[in-house]
């Protein structure tokens, strides 16, 4: 009995110039946004910032997606940089502790978890056309065009609330979509290199 791969699951036809086909030609382009503390602000503050983002939802005229990821940070990259600067350490003291540090955060991380937060706001443009029917490059761009006038609107809106947004490049969205199909390797070790034609 064959398997199923996880394309078979996904209703993305493709993801090109930062901007996810879906099998239906619509369109979705990802911003990631980053993040602030209320608890750390006045309450004066407070009350400014959640009814700039009530004001902004409400001026809001397609709908939108907001996802909060967790994950457990990968420090692989870093214990292999202190591993390398232990191995060329000259000093018999700082090599040492170099060693006694590389293996405190190696252990630290084995017990403790160290989680990350990442939030991200996916904005759509529906198309439809006919099932089977080819996305031309010259309707592709118009798309894309309409798709990026909405991606400015929402970051505008979430500036006004003290936010930033910046949209995600074709490779940053195939390694999110890796990472949400695989978040036990992407704790540890190194994100596989996509071949080139997945990258447009």
């Amino acid at each position: 009995m064959a398997q199923n791969t996880t394309q078979e699951f996904l209703e993305m036809e493709q993801i090109r110039d930062g901007v996810i086909v879906l099998e239906n030609r619509s369109l979705r382009a990802i911003l990631m946004v980053s993040s602030l503390n209320l608890a750390l602000k006045s309450t004066e503050e407070q009350k400014a910032i959640i009814n700039q983002f009530q004001s902004f939802l409400n001026s809001l005229d397609f709908t939108c997606q907001i996802i909060v990821q967790s994950r457990k940070v990968n420090l692989t990259g870093y214990i292999d940089m202190i591993r390398e600067w232990e191995r060329n350490q000259e000093n018999d003291l700082l090599r040492h502790q170099t060693e006694s540090y590389r293996k405190f955060i190696k252990k630290f991380t084995k017990e403790e978890s160290i989680l990350t937060k990442r939030f991200f706001v996916i904005v759509p443009y529906n198309f439809f056309e006919t099932p089977g029917v080819k996305l031309t490059e010259e309707a592709f761009k118009r798309l894309k065009k309409q798709l990026t006038q909405r991606m400015e609107f929402v970051a505008l809106g979430l500036r006004r609330c003290g936010l930033q947004a910046a949209p995600l490049t074709s490779s940053e969205l195939i390694e999110l979509f890796w990472v949400l199909h695989h978040p036990k390797k992407a704790e540890t070790g190194y994100y596989p290199e996509f071949p080139d034609e997945l990258i447009n």
